[in-house]
């Protein structure tokens, strides 16, 4: 018998008594025994926030990013080991796909995340605020990672997603994490674990794991702490209620069960492609995982017109879901988790087939293959029609975490968008409509109770990633029932992790603060030109102060020739009347041209080749006669990892272009980019 250990303060160890017993889902044999008595939840809190928290905290965001990548990388040429784990959860291999390689997608996305990050251990967030006429005192924000520890509670469903969606977020932020895997699957979690901690690619005390009970963790936490919950809203707000989470402030958030829902537009046809996409999308979200998904669709909202036609064909196409042994060649659908989930499940089938019918499915009418249906934790998919669903709102508050749904009619638009917001909140809702006018007006009725609206057609269904996918970019949350909280999100999930602080003082200040030069502070100029300087050399604030240049009506002419823009503004003096111009003016694109030809340095050097413009505004008309000139600053730095031994090190110079006019005004402000070469090639 197999028994999973906790890795606690930095060791693998057991709990002290036999714990409660795992099974495999497909065959009911006890396969392992989990246990967290005697350990110590406190220690564990202190350990990540005194010995994990501070090494993270001392890597910049470039270093996490690269950390996580590495990271991604070693557990995708293990991905095999953890494929033939994940089978005793019941899960096919499509299933486990999901789970698998898609918890390590969720590493890659937040590695590659941090090259929207500076190069430091901190970042800045939004812009400069100007509190003074002559911008002597201003205002920022900075955001450095809280001092605490990421406390994840995770679910059943998904053992390896869970845990490295959630935290390739602290991590990346710097904060360390405690994971609570749901006991029933958390074999499979612990092989993930056992394989991240024996690579040596994190700093000790960035993960931790508990196997078995986490009862009393919360009892630790402090403010500096981050507590996210996945699981039933029921226990989501049990846990939001702690009053140590109330006294310490503690930020909690929550991503709980929700009634998602579907909708079919009301100008789709059984003849239009989007139809069949329809179809092949409620399938997929009940039968994958077994429909023990948090995104899958538990209310399938059809035009009146359609009932029957929608009926027929899922019937259709879920009588091809082989059900089984995931191992065994031709088996579509697996089983629930275990024992406990399918007793549940059951409970409320029968607790919904008290107000609606059962149209499609059987519990004692389907075939298992490859295994005993009686052993494992095996059910057919279920549908429900609900003829009136504005009366009997069960389907609405009840979920079965299975694969289970209802079918319910609706007359117009706007009674699906009433529909789809009865569920009181929820993670998801699609719509497949091939009409933008339908798309448009439900997506922005349902908006406030949906974290995210997926719009399918048959233009984008061949690339969709589907309605039950979370991505790592996008936010994954919603309001109401499904928890009222965000996770992912690319940098709005790594701001949870963030404290941010308003900070104030001089330009110059603040630009040593930040290391981010800001407008107006004191400049560093150099005899050598910072073309002529390699990434290392260059300081932030060092300023070059170019020679100055009056522009003429021939440069005018003849940038309009070279471009081909020939704006009235420009070329035709006769058309100013009534407009703001006085005169012909010059081109922005030729002022920022003039500039780039007063700041650059020709020869070869460590400038490897121009990046591109991050911003650019053009303040002030200039008109012919006028005489310009550039203050070229280095406002940022961010390294770039070689992508291979022969490629150059380099890194990202961002630099400010202030052009001003012979009142010393700014006509032109951009940022450009350059990529330089360091002077240190090992």
């Amino acid at each position: 018998m197999n028994q999973l250990h906790n890795y606690a303060c930095g060791k693998w160890v057991a709990g002290t008594d036999k714990g409660q017993d795992l099974f495999n889902a497909i065959t009911g044999e006890t396969i392992a025994t989990t246990s967290s008595k005697g350990i110590d939840f406190g220690q564990m809190c202190d350990y990540a926030r005194n010995v994990g928290g501070p090494k993270l905290r001392k890597m910049t965001f470039q270093e996490r990013g690269l950390m996580l990548k590495a990271l991604a990388m070693h557990l995708l040429n293990k991905k095999e080991d953890f494929y033939k784990v994940s089978w005793a959860t019941g899960a096919t291999r499509i299933d486990s796909w999901v789970d698998i390689e898609g918890g390590i997608g969720n590493l890659f996305s937040y590695a590659s995340l941090r090259r929207q990050f500076p190069n430091e251990s901190y970042c800045y967030d939004g812009d400069v605020a100007r509190l003074s006429k002559n911008n002597t005192f201003i205002g920022h924000h900075i955001c450095v990672p809280k001092e605490g520890v990421a406390i994840h509670i995770n679910a059943f469903n998904f053992p390896v997603w869970g845990m490295l969606e959630k935290v390739a977020v602290n991590w990346l932020a710097g904060v360390p994490a405690i994971v609570k895997p749901a006991t029933v699957t958390s074999f499979l979690t612990e092989a993930v674990v056992k394989e991240i901690i024996a690579s040596k690619i994190l700093p000790e005390g960035a993960l931790q794991l508990i196997c078995g009970s986490a009862n009393g963790i919360l009892d630790h936490v402090m403010n500096q702490d981050v507590v996210t919950f996945t699981g039933s809203a029921s226990t989501g707000k049990m846990l939001k209620a702690h009053p140590r989470l109330l006294q310490e402030s503690v930020h909690f958030n929550m991503e709980a069960d929700s009634l998602n829902c579907c909708v079919l537009g009301t100008d789709v046809t059984t003849a239009m492609p989007e139809f069949d996409i329809f179809i092949k999308e409620i399938a997929r979200e009940i039968t994958t995982k077994a429909g023990q998904k948090c995104t899958a669709v538990r209310r399938i909202i059809v035009p009146e017109n359609m009932v029957e036609d929608v009926h027929i064909a899922l019937g259709k196409r879920l009588a091809q879901s082989i059900i089984g042994d995931p191992n065994v060649e031709g088996v579509r659908m697996g089983s629930l988790a275990g024992q406990a989930q399918l007793i549940e499940v059951k409970e409320k089938v029968e607790l919904l087939s008290k107000t609606q019918k059962i149209i499609i499915g059987d519990f004692e009418k389907f075939e298992v293959k490859g295994a005993d249906k009686h052993k494992g934790a095996f059910m057919p998919p279920i549908i429900f029609l609900n003829e009136k669903p504005f009366t009997n709102t069960d389907c609405h508050s009840v979920e079965a975490f299975g694969p289970v749904s209802t079918i319910m009619p609706y007359k117009t638009i706007d009674e699906a968008i009433e529909l789809s917001k009865m569920g009181k909140g929820s993670l998801v809702s699609s719509i497949i409509t091939a009409d933008d006018r339908i798309a448009r007006m439900y997506t922005i009725g349902a908006a406030c109770m949906h974290g995210r609206i997926l719009v399918l057609n048959n233009e984008c269904a061949k690339e969709s990633t589907g309605h039950g996918s979370p991505m790592p970019l996008l936010v994954h949350g919603g309001p109401g029932r499904a928890g009222g909280g965000e996770e992912m999100g690319g940098k709005r999930g790594v701001f949870h992790y963030l404290q941010r602080t308003a900070i104030q003082g001089s330009p110059t200040t603040i630009t040593h603060i930040l290391n981010q030069y800001q407008q107006g502070a004191k400049q560093i100029e150099k005899d050598i030109h910072p073309f002529r300087q390699y990434f290392e050399d260059l300081e932030i604030g060092e300023t070059l102060i170019t020679a100055k240049h009056t522009v003429t009506e021939a440069d005018v002419v003849n940038f309009a020739n070279v471009s081909g823009d020939h704006f009235y503004a420009h070329t035709d003096v006769t058309s100013l009347d009534g407009t703001i111009f006085t005169g012909r003016v010059a081109h922005g694109y030729y002022i920022l041209s003039k500039a780039a030809g007063l700041f650059v340095n020709a020869k070869k050097g460590p400038v490897l080749l121009n990046y591109g413009i991050d911003e650019c505004r053009f303040t002030k008309p200039v008109y012919m006669g006028s005489t310009i000139g550039v203050r070229f600053t280095c406002k940022e730095k961010i390294v770039q990892e070689k992508k291979n031994e022969e490629d150059v090190a380099k890194g990202i110079v961002k630099w400010l272009v202030d052009v001003y006019d012979e009142t010393g005004e700014t006509v032109a402000i951009a940022t450009i980019l350059t990529m330089v070469k360091m002077r240190n090639q090992d």
